[in-house]
């Protein structure tokens, strides 16, 4: 089932406002549970958790800075 714009626009500011924060202190803690790693594995490790968390949610975010196309066609049809 997709999501309507307005409930795509609302799951993305919830995952931007509460997801997002949430994951990066797991993250943080994940990466503090090893010992320390050189600076550059450390960085390749949170580049690649940085890109890692958007891969599933594309969806939701696809066209959301983009006006509602829907809308445009109801105003069309009235």
């Amino acid at each position: 089932m997709a999501l309507s714009y307005k409930a795509r626009r609302r799951v993305a500011l919830l995952v931007l406002v509460v997801g997002l924060p949430v994951y990066i202190a797991l993250c943080l803690k994940l990466v503090s549970l090893f010992e320390r790693p050189t600076m550059w594995v450390e960085l390749v490790i949170y580049v690649g958790m940085g890109i890692l968390w958007a891969i599933p949610l594309k969806s939701v975010f696809m066209g959301i800075g983009q006006p509602d196309g829907l809308a445009d066609q109801n105003q069309d049809d009235a």
